[in-house]
Parts: C-alpha cells; sequence; structure tokens
C-alpha cells in the first residue's frame, strides 16, 4: 500500500486546530512499558502524541511520511523527528519500550507495520494505537454535526475510515492484547475554533477539491444559535488497542 496523503495540503490547520492528548493517557501508558528509555510515535503528524510522550519517557522518535505535517510539529528536546513510513523506522532492533500510534494505524500497512513493531521493541515492550471519532458537545449540536459527517461529507471519506468509526476493533492486532485505558480528549472551543478543527478533516479537504466550496460554512450558520457566544466542552472519547509482544 503506497502513503495515502490527505493531510499535508492542510497541515498548518492541523498543527492549530487539532486538539490534543491527556496527560494522563501517556502515563498509563508508560506505567506499563518494561521502561521508560525509548519510544517510537508512528504517524506523528504534527507530534501530538510525540511530545505527550516524551513528559515520560528519555527519547522518542517520531516519525511520518509527510515532511509537510512535520515541518510544523512541535519542537520538544527529547523528541526526534524523521520522515519515514511504518515499515522503516530506522530503529535499531530491541531499542524501544513502547509502539504508538494516534489517529493513524488506519493508514498503516499492518503485516509491515507489526513486523517493524516486533523488530523495535524490546522483549516485554508495548504496542498501542487508539483513535478518535465524532466528538460529543450537546444534543442539538451533536446532530447536526452527525448529519454533515454521515451526509455532507460522508462520501468524500476515505475507506480507511471504517477502522476509525469501529474503534480499531477491525483492525489485526496480533499481539497479547489487554484492555486500552478508558481517557477523553477535552477542549473548550468558541464555534469558530470548532470550524478549524472540522476543516482539518480530510473528507473535507476532498470536498473542497471536488466542488469547489467550503461544507463547513453553512454547518457554522446552523450551529450558531446553539451553540452561543461562550466556549463549550468538546469532548472526544478514545477507544483503541493495547498489547504487549511476546516471543
Amino acid at each position: 500500500m503506497g502513503f495515502q496523503d490527505y493531510f499535508s495540503a492542510r497541515a498548518e490547520l492541523y498543527a492549530k486546530a487539532r486538539p490534543t492528548y491527556p496527560a494522563a493517557l501517556f502515563a498509563d501508558l508508560a506505567a506499563l512499558a518494561p521502561a521508560r528509555r525509548g519510544a517510537w510515535d508512528c504517524g506523528t503528524g504534527n507530534g501530538q502524541a510525540a511530545v505527550g510522550l516524551a513528559a515520560c519517557f528519555e527519547s522518542v522518535l517520531a516519525t511520518d511520511p509527510s515532511r509537510a505535517q512535520l515541518e510544523r510539529a512541535e519542537p520538544h528536546p527529547r523528541v526526534e523527528y524523521r520522515v519515514a513510513a511504518e515499515a522503516a523506522s530506522g530503529l535499531p532492533p530491541a531499542s524501544v519500550d513502547l509502539v504508538t500510534a494516534a489517529q493513524a494505524a488506519h493508514w498503516f500497512d499492518p503485516p509491515r507495520f507489526h513486523a517493524e513493531v516486533r523488530r523495535v521493541l524490546r522483549p516485554g515492550g508495548m504496542v498501542a494505537i487508539w483513535c478518535y471519532a465524532l466528538c460529543e458537545i450537546a444534543p442539538a449540536i451533536d446532530s447536526l454535526v452527525a448529519s454533515f459527517y454521515r451526509e455532507t461529507v460522508g462520501s468524500y471519506w476515505p475507506p480507511e475510515r471504517c477502522h476509525v468509526e469501529d474503534g480499531y476493533r477491525s483492525l489485526p492486532f496480533p499481539f497479547a492484547e489487554m484492555p486500552f485505558p478508558s481517557h477523553v480528549m477535552e477542549r473548550r472551543w468558541r464555534l469558530a475554533e470548532f470550524g478549524a478543527y472540522l476543516g482539518s478533516w480530510s473528507a473535507v479537504e476532498r470536498f473542497h477539491k471536488s466542488r469547489g466550496a467550503d461544507p463547513v460554512a453553512p454547518l457554522l450558520a446552523a450551529l450558531a444559535p446553539a451553540w452561543g457566544d461562550a466556549p463549550r466542552l468538546v469532548r472526544w472519547p478514545l477507544t483503541g488497542r493495547l498489547g504487549r509482544v511476546t516471543p
């Protein structure tokens, strides 16, 4: 499978508009790893997960095939950013304690990624992949966003999106599995900030290219009466897979 690049064109917007993962998630993953010497974040995008991992690990390699994404990644003294695909991290064998892929594993070639995971993890190392689908705000808002997601831009989602919708349960995961820790991303956003987030969706980009029109503006106009002027709490439950590499 070749690199499906749906995000380089909006890398700057992605970096500014996407929510960040809770620190408690990385603390939970680090507590399960055999050590905290090193982690590899695969498909890092702008480094949202890599910087979170750096609070718990001595060093983090963050890879992504999109140079445009990495050029907008947040710098951190313990994070090394590298242009690389999921099958060729460039890491030495048995060199990291944890491998992560945040909102990225559905783009991977699973057998090649799994082989690289087994190659780079130390004995007893952990692998965690997770994603988030639709957010939760308020019933009146959620129904309009769901209609936008399924009907307005629904046909513009890449086929890999189905794996996000089922919480990665349909992805192969040949590791000794354990329950994924329960966490929720949260942000307080005004309507314009929420609109920027919607604009970072790959389906919105594809809609815009196909029709030459912005599908987000009409939705924001419809949301405005229910949203109001104040920031609203936006929540994304995280779902994923967690496992340990065994001999």
